[in-house]
């Protein structure tokens, strides 16, 4: 099953990423990192025993204008990365990482800011008998983020460049399968960069777009499924439904708000009931208890070309059970197939706590 979502992933991100540029200029880069994991959870104390290194290795499609998205956003690169990183404890193993990621550059291009979405394999995952310390990775496949932050020149000399900064490294199956405690590694990297074609490089073409943007309301139904477990190791995994409505309104080429409702059926919340019921008498729970939900929410959605960033906050209206608060928020990706379908890919948490990785497709009216 993990490794059909991996699949899944990258049919899914691929074409998003894959647009034609002209002329095709790309740079290939290479940084290798020294950090340390942040402990954000005292849970995890006893994994942090030294100080992982590892390597990026990263494909950045460059952009001058040619698309009117491009300079919306000051000509951002879009490419994919591969990281390896040895976590440096013997119950985390080492993990391996593929991305898709957008380069966005600030003070006069030489800042460069990177977010990268992927899956991440990890050599040796929770096994309650022969590996049960590692409680921050369950399976062997988990999803992972990372955020890069650069000082970066490119072709200094002859198409050669170089960067140096800091990134933060993700890991987390967002509770697909427990253990789920999951890592930061906050690193100090440095590296060099090659400027393909350099000879060729255009200039840099200026927006030709109306400021003024206008768009009616819309409106959009989404649904959402995918698999999770609750933190009670060895309950079992179990599917999930979420059906959504919500209207969005453009503010303007890049951004809208939005507000709308979340149904929720959380098989697994059903099964946690039933366990603690029996389980824990003095938790007062009948076992009855209704494991529906209803929420309302607020979001923002960020358009990048056909992708789109979403970030929502909500509030549980219809909460019969207490579990783990009634305030969530998702975060995630969007991709558009037209003007009206989309598919998902996002995260539901109570604060820093995931809940599921939500797979969905929608419509906007």
């Amino acid at each position: 099953m993990n490794r059909f979502l991996a699949y899944l992933f990258c049919v899914f991100c691929a074409p998003a990423f894959a647009q034609e540029e002209d002329p095709n200029l790309f740079t290939l880069d290479a940084n290798v990192f020294y950090g340390t994991i942040l402990e954000h959870n005292s849970d995890i104390s006893h994994l942090i025993t030294d100080h992982p290194t590892g390597l990026i290795l990263s494909y950045n499609k460059k952009t001058y204008g040619f698309k009117d998205w491009e300079s919306r956003y000051n000509y951002p690169d879009w490419g994919f990365s591969f990281i390896y990183q040895d976590m440096k404890n013997k119950n985390l193993g080492e993990n391996y990482s593929l991305y898709a990621h957008y380069n966005f550059y600030f003070l006069n291009r030489n800042l460069n800011f990177r977010i990268g979405q992927g899956i991440a394999y990890t050599t040796n995952p929770y096994d309650k008998n022969t590996n049960f310390l590692n409680n921050a990775y369950g399976s062997d496949l988990m999803s992972s983020t990372y955020l890069m932050l650069n000082y970066r020149k490119e072709n200094i000399f002859k198409g050669l460049g170089l960067q140096a900064g800091i990134s933060v490294i993700h890991y987390s199956n967002a509770n697909f399968r427990a253990p789920n405690t999951s890592t930061n590694t906050f690193v100090f990297n440095v590296g060099a960069n090659y400027l393909f074609n350099y000879e060729n490089e255009p200039e840099y073409i200026p927006s030709s777009e109306e400021k003024k943007y206008k768009e009616n309301i819309k409106y959009n139904f989404a649904f959402r499924s995918g698999v999770n477990e609750s933190d009670v190791i060895g309950i079992g995994q179990y599917p999930f439904y979420i059906i959504s409505a919500y209207a969005d309104k453009r503010l303007n080429r890049k951004s809208a708000i939005q507000f709308g409702a979340d149904v929720f059926f959380s098989k697994f919340l059903e099964e946690l009931i039933t366990y603690y019921s029996v389980a824990f008498p003095e938790f007062d729970i009948t076992g009855d208890e209704d494991w529906k939900r209803v929420g309302v929410f607020l979001g923002h959605e960020l358009f990048i070309n056909k992708m789109s960033f979403i970030t929502q906050l909500g509030y549980y209206v219809y909460y019969p059970y207490d579990f783990e608060g009634r305030v969530y928020n998702r975060i995630g990706l969007k991709r558009y197939f037209g003007d009206k379908i989309f598919g998902a890919i996002t995260l539901k948490s109570h604060g820093a706590k995931a809940e599921a990785v939500e797979f969905g497709i929608g419509v906007r009216l």
